[in-house]
């Protein structure tokens, strides 16, 4: 089957076939038609199959077949993304098939200047782009006009409920026309009881496209685990980029310092690299992705912010530095690669302490992940388990009462001295399992408690000093702030 067969307008063949693509994938082929009759969709399919064009595509062509009134400067497509990486790049593919069109785009974000937004939104834009956070800034000053929406779509749906902005959402479609009067297009990789929830309350009589079991890596992936001490896991991933002479890999920690450390030692240890997280101005995240898709910087180690949205042509390998607490972020995080129907090598560096969470994504995906020790990188069942470290705001816990997720020890608990931390070890008076001080719960450092004196918190190596557990508290923020 060719793109010819969908129904689609010369002007966007003309457009489809300068990017050199002839035949559309199965999610292109199942949700154009349906689009372009005007049904709302709910769609879903394994990440990297062309679901952006897929809804691209016939929203161009709805829009300029509808007479418009050029004076008029409301929105008339809003299409929702998670993230600025993929806000920006759904953009661009509005503007690549949308090239000999005379229809007008604008996508808007956080992490920069809003007033160059508001410039362009006062021009008028047909398509508008954005995240929750950032549109709903626009809505509180009213520099966009939201009344006149024909088509809304939510794209990475699940994404976005992982990252807590169903309120948002629900606060975005009350200043929409009500349902009835805007066709609804709700694309996500995976359908959870939560996805199906928002479904019933946005789309009318949907129909439901899938084009793959959920959570289903791609087939021409090629999955690997090797089993190494947590210890070994940076020695033994230089080793593999060098020896392997990897020119592109994209490597996922579960935290933003975690991304920050790991990168700054791979530059040590003579490779580029350079990390993006959400903690990163919008700037330096955009020049680290276009560094590394230049082929300028070898190495981009990312946080889950990145695990859905990055489009990088012909990614060859993905590593999981750290596996992901969630199971499905596994799917979405080796999606990077293996796109296009193009194949990638998608490699897990497994402690001990992760064959719990290997186990987990292997039940997600119903099969076996292959497991090959290194020769010379092979576990050391002596060496000292180091803990899992968890980024804020997973589903599989959290944190609660300002601790952290694991309170078998973070990366807030590294050996503070006099007692400072409630899970770190004090380096004063360590005991034989590093967890502070003796029996009697007093450091060496630390006052004992005088009779009658009021009652202040204490951990097993002495009061809590005021200030410090809030500042290990904001060591743990790990969300992307849209």
């Amino acid at each position: 089957m060719s793109f010819d067969t969908l129904g689609l307008s010369a002007e966007l063949l003309r457009a489809v076939h300068e990017q050199g693509y002839n035949e559309p994938t199965p999610i292109q082929v199942k949700a154009i038609p349906l689009i372009l009759e005007g049904r709302d969709i709910m769609a879903g399919a394994q990440t990297g199959t062309g679901k952006t064009a897929g809804f691209t595509l016939p929203l161009l062509q709805l829009l300029n077949s509808r007479p418009s009134d050029p004076k008029k400067r409301a929105v008339r497509a809003l299409v929702l993304t998670p993230t600025r990486e993929l806000a920006a790049q759904v953009e661009q593919s509005i503007i690549t098939y949308g090239r000999h069109l005379p229809l007008n785009s604008a996508v808007i974000f956080g992490g920069v200047k809003i007033n160059p937004q508001i410039d362009k939104m006062r021009r008028g834009v047909d398509i508008l782009v954005a995240t929750p956070g950032r549109l709903l800034d626009h809505a509180r000053q009213r520099t966009v006009d939201l009344s006149k929406v024909e088509v809304l779509i939510l794209d990475e749906a699940d994404r976005m409920l992982d990252m807590g902005f169903i309120h948002d959402i629900r606060k975005i479609l009350a200043l929409l026309p009500p349902k009835g009067q805007r066709q609804n297009l709700l694309f996500s990789a995976t359908f959870s009881s939560e996805i199906k929830q928002l479904s019933h309350s946005l789309l009318n009589q949907p129909e439901l496209v899938e084009v793959a079991p959920r959570n289903t890596p791609i087939e021409l992936i090629a999955q690997l685990a090797h089993p190494v001490d947590q210890g070994r896991k940076r020695e033994l991933l230089s080793h593999m980029i060098g020896a392997g002479n990897w020119r592109q890999v994209l490597v996922f920690t579960r935290t933003k310092h975690g991304a920050n450390r790991l990168a700054k030692q791979l530059v040590m240890d003579g490779l580029s690299a350079t990390a993006i997280h959400g903690n990163k101005s919008q700037g330096a995240r955009t020049r680290a992705l276009a560094d590394f898709k230049q082929g300028s910087v070898r190495i981009l180690v990312a946080t889950d912010i990145a695990a859905r949205g990055l489009d990088i042509d012909q990614l060859p390998h993905v590593v999981n530095y750290e596996l992901p607490n969630v199971p499905e972020d596994y799917v979405h995080r080796i999606g990077r690669t293996g796109r296009a129907g193009n194949e990638g090598t998608a490699i897990s560096l497994v402690s001990t302490e992760e064959n719990r969470l290997l186990r987990d994504i292997e039940r997600l995906i119903g099969r076996a992940i292959p497991k090959q020790v290194l020769p010379g990188y092979e576990p050391d069942g002596r060496s000292r388990a180091e803990p899992v470290e968890r980024a804020r705001g997973d589903r599989q816990g959290g944190r609660r009462n300002g601790r952290g997720a694991n309170t078998a020890g973070t990366a807030a608990g590294t050996g503070q001295t006099n007692g400072r931390s409630g899970n770190g070890r004090n380096q004063n008076s360590r005991t034989a399992n590093g967890q502070g001080a003796g029996r009697q719960g007093v450091s060496r450092n630390s006052k004992p408690a005088q009779p009658g004196a009021r009652h202040q918190p204490s951990t097993r190596n002495g009061p809590v000093k005021a200030g410090y557990r809030p500042l290990a508290e904001r060591m743990f923020s790990d969300q992307d702030g849209g």
